[in-house]
């Protein structure tokens, strides 16, 4: 059981959007460890979780010494199915965002009319550009960057279970910096301070692209990707162009949590019959037996794709740069039309070798 909120805490005042994993392992890990955790979630989820509260089952790290999951009932957390309701329990000392990319810019707009209310937001969501859309609405000073590695698993509403244990980022420079990696560290999520905020979110970025748009396009696992020569070699330059961008913008390729993405780096400079072993290796640790997000996001039939947020930022970037990224490109708008419908499901599954006619076109 979790600690009851105590207005007399001396621990942080969190206001988190969203229950999803991410946002139930995070708070949920907060609550645990004596903070107050405030949720902003859609109506119909409110009612539910408020009477069935929250499940985390973290017996796999073993510094909990427990073998049973955390239950929190509706003393050890707090829920509200609008932000003016949630609201009402601050003021708050740091808001947490984990939303997906796609997900930013709507709930920005949402956020606007009590951006004098909300406090600094630590944004956890992949990509690059999420923060940049945070600061347009709330300014630059109540802007956190951060990142999580760490694998977490949903088995339903609140209800999460720890796949992976790896880590958190946060991005030293803002002045909450340091006291969120203490209070993170002090809930067992493997906080870590980095020195360049930009950096680090692309780094975490690099570990995204993986064999995950040629995933969903073919309707293959990331292993057969990796199993055929033509489709490694294209995973190659991927990620090559990424690492091209980072360098035209001084960016440091950092080591995350748990994830050794300076590795991953380096092993684009091998030669392929060296890499592919220890790329595959990777990306198979990465993700257990799981599809790749855009797999998952494609064929439940989502009509957005991250996507555009990951592989198209380095488009976007690239073309700033005068950075060829024609490889970040076709697998951007070949996902793209498939998620919008403009080529049926069936068009490239299976078939390598018309996604790779298609490039050399």
């Amino acid at each position: 059981m979790a600690r009851p909120i105590d207005p007399n805490s001396s621990g942080m005042k969190i206001l988190i959007f969203g229950a999803g994993a991410i946002g139930t392992y995070i708070g949920g890990s907060l609550a645990l460890s004596g903070n107050q955790v405030v949720y902003v979630e859609q109506p119909k989820m409110v009612e539910q979780l408020r009477e069935k509260g929250l499940r985390l089952d973290l017996t796999i790290d073993e510094r909990r010494r427990t073998k049973d999951a955390f239950s929190l009932d509706a003393r050890s957390f707090i829920i509200e199915p609008s932000l003016e309701e949630a609201l009402k329990f601050g003021p708050f000392d740091v808001g947490i965002f984990a939303l997906k990319s796609f997900d930013t810019i709507p709930a920005m707009e949402g956020l606007k009319p009590f951006a004098d209310k909300l406090p600094p937001i630590l944004c956890l969501s992949n990509g690059v550009e999420n923060e940049q859309s945070i600061a347009r609405v709330l300014g630059p000073d109540k802007v956190i960057y951060g990142t999580v590695t760490t694998a977490i698993g949903r088995r339903g509403p609140g209800d999460i279970v720890l796949e992976k244990l790896r880590g958190v980022g946060v991005a030293d420079g803002h002045p909450l910096s340091k006291r969120l990696v203490t209070v993170m560290e002090s809930a067992f999520l493997n906080c870590r301070l980095y020195p360049e905020a930009h950096g680090m979110k692309w780094s975490k970025m690099l570990t995204n692209l993986i064999a995950n748009p040629t995933s969903a396009i073919l309707n293959m696992t990331a292993a057969q990707v990796f199993d055929h020569k033509g489709l490694y070699k294209l995973e190659i330059n991927m990620l090559k162009e990424c690492l091209a961008v980072m360098k035209a913008q001084n960016l440091e390729v950092y080591g995350l949590p748990g994830t050794p993405v300076r590795a991953l780096a380096f092993a684009t400079k091998l030669p392929l019959w060296v890499s592919k072993p220890l790329l595959s290796r990777a990306a198979g640790s990465g993700r257990g037996a799981k599809m790749p997000s855009f797999h998952i996001d494609l064929y439940a039939g989502r009509t957005q794709s991250e996507v555009e947020f990951l592989h198209g930022a380095v488009v976007r970037e690239g073309k700033a740069r005068g950075i060829p990224t024609p490889v970040n490109e076709l697998l951007t708008d070949t996902l793209m039309a498939l998620t919008k419908k403009e080529i049926p499901l069936f068009e490239y599954e299976g078939k390598p070798e018309k996604l790779l006619a298609k490039l050399k076109g």
